[in-house]
């Protein structure tokens, strides 16, 4: 399993949804399958170099979003009965947050947001 994640300091969101958004990703893109371990919370610190009650919220929340499932002394594992395409959508929904959010820091109307994705997707 490759566990390589991307982590940024300059990032503005916490380490622990990086982590979080990381894992939705890859269970997003079928990367990671429902029933596949996930690397121990402890593996997982250590391989990110951050400490483990980090990894533990992100798991616990992970968890309580119903993306993983924790099965005490096996680990931890993606949910069988996750619906991939709705991991896809929260994702997604992720991404347009932050785009409705630039889009009014920037003055745009709704519309004008619409029309700006529409014309970047027909690229």
């Amino acid at each position: 399993m490759n566990t390589q994640m991307i982590l940024s300091q300059t990032d503005p969101r916490p380490i622990y949804v990086q982590i979080m958004d990381e894992i939705s990703r890859r269970v997003a893109l079928g990367d990671w399958q429902p029933g596949m371990r996930l690397p121990s919370i402890r593996e997982l610190a250590a391989d990110l170099k951050v400490s483990v009650i980090t990894v533990k919220r992100a798991y616990l929340e992970l968890e309580r979003s119903g993306v993983i499932v924790t099965q005490q002394g096996k680990g931890s594992f993606v949910n069988q009965e996750v619906s991939v395409d709705d991991v896809r959508m929260q994702e997604l929904a992720r991404y347009l947050d932050n785009a409705a959010r630039v889009a009014a820091a920037m003055g745009m109307s709704h519309d004008e947001l619409v029309d700006a994705l529409a014309d970047y997707t027909n690229r």
